[in-house]
């Protein structure tokens, strides 16, 4: 993705990006050093091809098959978020959302099913029982699914 970056001496620490035509306009402090425009840059070039990959991938019909193919309860509401960097997903069982981690967005979709099927027996089971484990572990690439998540965090 082409970035285009704009020094501002307005601006003291704080950077801001949004997507223009397809390019990355991206405003810094005018004074940023080299090393710090291009963090900037890695980390805005970085969020937004996650949020295309993620606009990409149909959440609600996903859970909503899920749910009915493992006999589980499909969620209020299910969406991408970008401020997880701990978890995969989370879950509100008071009020049936789930939200995901955008940086799964371009994973293999049984990863990012086995992360739905997860949060869906949240739920049913808040926490992580034996009888959590049992209905996760009907989805059949639950054990795959550990290991490429796994992988993935390594070093988190």
């Amino acid at each position: 993705m082409e970035v285009r970056v704009t020094r501002s001496k307005r601006r003291k620490k704080t950077a801001e990006a949004k997507l223009v035509d397809g390019v990355i306009d991206l405003r810094i402090p005018a004074s940023c050093s080299t090393e710090e425009e291009a963090e900037f840059v890695d980390h805005f070039r970085r969020r937004f091809e996650r949020s295309r990959r993620a606009a990409g991938v149909d959440l609600q019909t996903r859970a909503r098959k899920l749910a009915r193919e493992f006999g589980l309860p499909e969620p209020v509401s299910i969406r991408w978020v970008s401020n997880q960097n701990q978890r995969w997903g989370s879950c509100t069982p008071a009020d049936g959302t789930i939200r995901l981690s955008d940086r799964m967005a371009g994973y293999p979709r049984y990863v990012i099913d086995y992360v739905i099927v997860h949060e869906l027996v949240h739920l049913v089971d808040v926490n992580h029982s034996e009888r959590f484990h049992r209905l996760v572990e009907a989805f059949p690439h639950t054990e795959r699914a550990k290991g490429y998540l796994q992988a993935k965090s390594d070093g988190l």
